[in-house]
């Protein structure tokens, strides 16, 4: 077996990894709930490749998360649901339908009108779905409502920004940052009590209604949570880096240092961060 451009080769590795009396063990034994997480995780380490301008990386990522794809669509095809011909059909199809303004005849020459034609195919589409799962015998629509459209399989943080985006479509949204900081004050208030209370389930549901409160500021001034966050993780990385590599060189290790050490030198980290600041 031979390393090749063409995709079909890595189809024919799949199908091999799953033989069962030939192919790999841990390949063979997984299903789509244990494949889950891997799917999840190599999406993260893309969007982490193109957060560090890592094209090298990012080559090798996209390649990880292809294999996911294929790796779901065999398992797909064993049991007779569909194989990765019909994702790739699905997919280019939904492509040209999307774009009638680029491979058939169409009005729209402006971002919104793009926009509006956009949202006027996917509401056909979904009739269209709505009109395939009944003649396979699933009941209802996982995706009703206003904010149907809004996945549940997003990240949490995510799944908060694309939930209240959509309600502000309708108008239930704020109308200006200030009072959002107000809510956030409310909700710290009200975790403390959950916390005097010592009620772990208040206290998980009072942080949830925080971190949603903080999740709509940020919308709002335009910063997406979820990079901040990234951001701040780096930024987290970077300076507790410096707290061991001090520590290090003074001959000293991060069990033996106390607090009051550690902070010492997390401020150093921040002193030496705005000076290059000014530098730059």
């Amino acid at each position: 077996m031979q390393p090749s451009q063409n995709i079909t080769r890595l189809l024919e590795i799949m199908k091999a990894l799953r033989q069962p009396e030939t192919g790999c063990p841990w390949d063979i034994v997984q299903t789509f709930e244990t494949i889950k997480p891997y799917t999840l995780e190599e999406a993260y380490e893309v969007a982490d490749a193109i957060e560090r301008k890592d094209m090298d990386d990012l080559c090798d990522e996209l390649g990880d998360l292809l294999l996911q794809v294929v790796f779901h669509a065999r398992m797909a095809e064993e049991s007779g649901d569909f194989a990765f011909g019909d994702v790739v059909e699905a997919i280019t199809k939904k492509m040209i339908r999307r774009h009638p303004h680029v491979f058939a005849r169409s009005d729209a020459d402006t971002p919104q009108a793009v926009k509006l034609q956009w949202d006027q195919i996917k509401q056909t589409e979904k009739a269209e779905r709505r009109e395939r799962r009944a003649k396979r015998g699933l009941s209802g629509d996982v995706n009703t409502g206003h904010l149907g459209s809004v996945q549940r399989s997003f990240p949490a943080l995510v799944e908060s920004l694309k939930l209240q985006e959509r309600a502000a479509k309708v108008g239930f949204d704020w109308s200006s940052p200030e009072p959002i900081l107000d809510k956030i004050e409310e909700e710290i208030a009200e975790l403390r009590e959950a916390l005097a209370s010592n009620d772990k389930a208040k206290v998980a549901d009072e942080l949830g209604d925080l971190i949603f409160a903080v999740v709509n500021i940020g919308r709002h001034v335009g910063a997406d949570p979820e990079m901040a966050l990234r951001g701040t993780n780096t930024k987290f990385r970077r300076r507790f880096s410096h707290i061991e590599t001090a520590l290090d060189a003074a001959g000293e290790t991060l069990e033996e240092a106390t607090l009051e050490r550690m902070e010492e030198l997390w401020q150093a980290a921040k002193a030496i961060e705005r000076q290059l600041d000014r530098s730059g």
